[in-house]
């Protein structure tokens, strides 16, 4: 295995009794770094102070997550102006906080023998945010709904 010491010197290719010899002398613990690599890497160090600093990091990380949401928008195929503007705006402000926005549009009754209309719709957001947002999910129909999703560039 290759031997790392305490202050961070590559020491060389020792055997395993001997790397545990020179971890034991020091009063430290031989810790298994890269157990794929080719010989395995191995390092002298305080396991508990190695295990408090991997612990750190992996909550450190998490902090800096950005959780991506799925935040769902309705609309209906004969949406007015306006309501349709209020509608963009809330999606724009969900795709800006990188969030991913389902679009769903809702038939009923007899507006499922005009499909056309609604595909318009779902057209025109996706015209509309084509600049910040891919389409992660084609317009597609589910039962009395049609579904697309819309994701952050």
């Amino acid at each position: 295995m290759r031997l790392i010491n305490a202050a961070g010197e590559m020491i060389g290719v020792l055997g395993t009794r001997e790397a545990l010899i020179r971890a034991y002398d020091s009063g430290l613990d031989l810790v298994e770094i890269s157990p794929n690599a080719v010989p395995p890497v191995c390092k002298i160090l305080d396991y508990g102070k190695y295990k408090y600093e991997q612990q750190k990091k992996a909550n450190e990380a998490r902090k800096r997550q950005k959780v991506v949401e799925l935040k769902e928008v309705k609309v209906r195929p004969n949406i007015d102006d306006h309501d349709y503007d209020v509608k963009m705006r809330q999606m724009k402000s969900f795709i800006e906080e990188g969030d991913k926005v389902k679009v769903t549009l809702r038939f009923r009754g007899r507006e499922m023998a005009h499909q056309d209309l609604g595909l318009k719709v779902l057209e025109r957001i996706r015209g509309e945010l084509s600049e910040t947002t891919k389409v992660e999910q084609m317009p597609r129909l589910e039962n009395r709904q049609m579904i697309m999703v819309l994701a952050p560039k």
